[in-house]
């Protein structure tokens, strides 16, 4: 247990690793959050002392209420065995309905899409940032291809270097992000320093009042730029697993304290110049780099950039963490998990990684511009955040503590977070379709995933193995019949009790009679401590039966047939399954015989009843699954006899024939 044992401490590598991995998408948002608010009012000439206070606090508020209160103090809370985000809320709350697998789906879909998009927009947008050094602007000017370019170099290092696990790439960016943080920290006290009245921002009614005030021209509406300042918010949740919830509890301070000193030096700034004519003509005006010393420009362009960057991370690693507990809770085909660091939280999943940067990378291509990707940008974390203020509801509810609270806390997430969705779903035709189609995609395939699993759990068969005992102890003793293997060894999902899956004995009476000495049913279960070696083992009281379970560590490799080759040598030497001399072989007095996998491969049979619709659901979940990874990785039977079959699917009850033989009645 020595991973979930680091995972409860706070250490300064934890804090490091939580800076590098969790806060990276936040910890960006100072560069464009006052810039935009700036620019839908109107431009610098715009605004209004109150304008200003109002924004900065309504930016205090907002990461006060959903990141600090909503996430940090209660989501994070929410964990299963340690593992953060929305699929972890749902398992604790799904005892309540069945239902709520929709928002599970469509909150867990459109985070994956934010997966997408987030590295596409931060990565371009600091890219961009580049043209404010003169020396990189006298050599490429506005050509945007340079920009493209670079940024997909960027991100193609950026997800090569997923492969070495979050670990290590917290270690590599937590000590640059916490500079980044300190810089955000050290630059907001030199502008604060200047008006130290912006403290009376914290004021929550000057929040309240800008968003009925005259001076703000964009209303309500305004919180959709404001949402900005927190979109890094529920990664932070799903990344609970890869940095623990303890070192988010340490680090969180601080990062906030430095973010917030930055919005208020923007706004010191802001104070100062708003009605300075050499500024208001300042086009596209950035109050963050104009705020910046004398001479730091260089510094603080280069510094931003390589935070934008690394706010990608924090995305990836969520995407690693949901899609690995879409799989354990079977919304998602089996693909292969990689656990490079000492946590269970520290994963890497090689099919996801590239299709994020395929996905990534045509994001980038199709837009070219990050003023073009912004509108898309925030649309699908907005779905998120809605979604998981619905579970959230559930899980206080169940909490006799907040059961009473419950109504009325998720009400106010709700009431905030809808008006950031309708301001974020204005921009759907100039851009955030794209965040529409990805979620989508996602949910198609989750929901087929979901109810091919129902149609299939609930009408396809399972047989006892001691009905058919008989039949199988008459076939390995048939001599009339060739000796198929002498051990035959079957893979199966599960196997409890006395039942397993009609399929593997239609596979060894009825496909072709395999005639072996010992029948092998293997299943394997995979713990949440990384170490664990031990099985359990029955012989439904034959000498040619072995029901065999491994309890295999998430760090384990799940060499399935060393294992086997170690637990017959221990059968055999408590007598439990007789020798398996061998004649001919390399090994003198070799006693034990050679192995068979048989990979079952499904397909649905013609003879099942089931309606067009549910055949068309379990024929897209069965191709679904032939286009994942295959059992032989997924096992360690690279360079094992492996033998794929193919039986038949049958759901429910086999059609019935309403044939009639042609002239029967004129015999």
């Amino acid at each position: 247990m020595r991973a979930t044992n680091q995972m409860k401490k706070i250490t300064a590598g934890g804090l490091l690793v939580a800076m590098g991995v969790v806060y990276g998408d936040i910890g960006t948002s100072p560069l464009y959050v006052m810039k935009a608010l700036v620019e839908d009012n109107g431009g610098l000439s715009s605004l209004t002392p109150d304008f200003i206070l109002g924004s900065v606090s309504l930016v205090f508020w907002t990461l006060t209420l959903l990141t600090t209160i909503k996430y940090v103090l209660i989501a994070l809370n929410a964990d299963n065995h340690g593992e953060g985000g929305i699929f972890s809320l749902f398992t604790l709350v799904r005892k309540h309905s069945r239902y709520l697998i929709i928002p599970a789906i469509i909150g867990g879909a459109a985070l994956l899409a934010d997966g997408v998009l987030t590295p596409a927009v931060t990565v371009t947008t600091a890219i961009e940032g580049l043209r404010g050094i003169p020396a990189f602007y006298g050599r490429f000017g506005n050509d945007q291809s340079i920009i493209v370019g670079i940024t997909l170099a960027i991100l193609l290092v950026l997800f090569a270097l997923q492969r070495f696990g979050t670990e290590f790439v917290g270690k590599a960016f937590g000590p640059i992000m916490l500079g980044w943080f300190t810089f955000l920290g050290v630059v907001g006290v030199f502008n604060f320093a200047g008006d130290l009245s912006v403290i009376r921002a914290l004021d929550p009614r000057y929040a309240l009042n800008l968003l009925f005030s005259p001076d703000n021209a964009s209303g309500l509406f305004i919180l959709g730029n404001i949402f900005l300042a927190t979109t890094g918010a529920e990664a932070l949740y799903s990344d609970l697993g890869h940095v623990g919830k303890k070192n988010i509890y340490a680090s969180w301070p601080y990062i906030k304290i430095c973010l917030m000193l930055n919005y208020f030096g923007q706004a010191a700034w802001l104070l100062q110049v708003y009605q300075n004519p050499n500024y208001q003509s300042i086009e596209n005006l950035n109050p963050f780099f104009e705020a910046l010393p004398a001479g730091w420009t260089i510094f603080g362009v280069g510094f931003a950039t390589i935070a934008a960057i690394i706010a990608s991370q924090a995305l990836l690693s969520g995407s690693f963490t949901l899609v690995s507990e879409a799989i354990k809770l079977k919304l998602l085909p089996r693909m292969q998990i990689i656990y490079p660091g000492a946590s269970i939280g520290q994963m890497y999943i090689p099919a996801l990684n590239t299709l994020l940067w395929i996905a990534c990378s045509g994001v980038v291509l199709l837009f070219q511009t990050s003023t073009k990707m912004e509108a898309a940008y925030g649309l699908s974390i907005t779905v998120t955040m809605l979604m998981t203020t619905i579970l959230l509801y559930f899980y206080l509810h169940q909490n006799k503590k907040t059961r009473f609270l419950a109504p009325f806390i998720t009400l106010f997430f709700a009431a905030i977070e809808s008006i950031f969705f309708v301001s974020s779903a204005t921009k759907f035709l100039h851009g955030g379709y794209v965040a529409v189609i990805m979620a989508s995609v996602i949910i198609a395939i989750m929901l087929i995933w979901e109810w091919g699993n129902h149609i299939q759990e609930h009408a396809a068969e399972e047989v006892a193995l001691s009905a058919y005992i008989p039949q199988l102890k008459e076939l390995k003793e048939d001599d009339t019949l060739p000796l198929s293997q002498t051990n035959v060894v079957f893979m199966v999902p599960s196997l409890s009790d006395d039942r397993i899956g009609q399929q593997f004995i239609y596979s060894i009476l009825d496909k072709r009679p395999k005639r072996a000495k010992v029948y092998w049913f293997v299943n394997v279960e995979v713990t949440d401590e990384p170490y664990t070696k031990s099985y359990e083992v029955s012989m439904a009281d034959t000498d040619f039966i072995v029901k065999l379970k491994l309890y295999l560590g998430f760090r384990v490799p799940q060499e399935v047939n060393v294992y086997i080759r170690q637990i017959i040598q221990e059968l055999m030497k408590d007598g439990r399954l007789p020798e398996q001399p061998q004649r001919y072989s390399l090994t003198p007095g070799r006693n034990v015989g050679d192995f068979q996998f048989i990979l079952i491969e499904e397909e649905l049979s013609n003879a099942t009843a089931l309606s067009k619709w549910k055949k068309q659901i379990m024929q897209m979940k069965l191709f679904i699954k032939r286009h994942t990874i295959s059992p032989e990785r997924w096992f360690g039977l690279e360079y094992s006899d492996v033998v794929h079959e193919t039986v038949p699917l049958v759901i429910g009850q086999p059609k019935e024939s309403h044939l009639s033989e042609k002239f029967k009645g004129n015999e």
